[in-house]
């Protein structure tokens, strides 16, 4: 069972079925197999890189643009086999990619624990490749570290809210791979209104529920 402010988060994201992708075939990427090597992106100076993968990444970015300290989201996909993916080799889980956000954030103003919180919360982690009715690799639990401290950061609070959960975490905490941004209509979804029309607040400390789907 989810302890209360984990079962408050999951109500506020609305986890549910996400539309489906357009499947045309014309817009497929290669489908060559590579090794993925370490995102080798530089963030602005002063600032750090953290990524998650938290399931639908529409609501975990909104969840991360709210954190004071955060300078900076993109959506994208990680971890897998294809060079380039699109959506749609995304979702039909040929690519092993993953959804995730990357965050920009300015260590003075946002210690890397704040951002685990927030992993922590606003997903279950618990549900292998599956959040609510999204299921497939591409929703995977995982956590992507830059240096050996974001990494023993990531393991000391997996292992804290383990005790506070009464089923076994499945979060993997692996070194951040090259990072694919997704496409522009992805990129702020939500807070630029979606294909609901509704935009959702992004301001920094907001609490106002958030709505993946409606």
């Amino acid at each position: 069972m989810n302890s209360p402010k984990m079962s408050s988060w999951l109500n506020k994201l609305g986890f549910g079925a996400r539309p489906e992708p357009s499947m045309d075939s014309s817009s497929s990427s290669s489908s060559s197999s590579i090794p993925q090597g370490p995102d080798d992106d530089i963030p602005d100076p002063g600032q750090q890189f953290a990524q998650f993968g938290a399931g639908c990444f529409w609501g975990v970015e909104l969840a991360y643009q709210r954190v004071t300290g955060v300078t900076k989201t993109e959506v994208g996909y990680s971890q897998g086999y294809v060079d380039n993916p699109r959506y749609e080799d995304v979702c039909s889980g040929s690519s092993n990619h993953n959804e995730v956000v990357r965050v920009q954030y300015d260590p003075k103003e946002c210690v890397y624990d704040t951002l685990l919180d927030v992993f922590w919360t606003c997903h279950d982690p618990t549900t292998p490749n599956r959040q609510a009715n999204d299921v497939g690799t591409q929703y995977r639990s995982e956590i992507y570290f830059y240096t050996p401290e974001q990494e023993k950061a990531a393991l000391e609070s997996r292992d804290r809210q383990q005790k506070i959960l009464n089923r076994k975490i499945v979060t993997e905490i692996l070194p951040a791979k090259k990072f694919y941004r997704a496409e522009e209509y992805h990129q702020q979804y939500l807070s630029k209104g979606g294909r609901f029309g509704s935009k959702q607040s992004s301001d920094k400390g907001c609490n106002d529920p958030i709505r993946c789907y409606g």
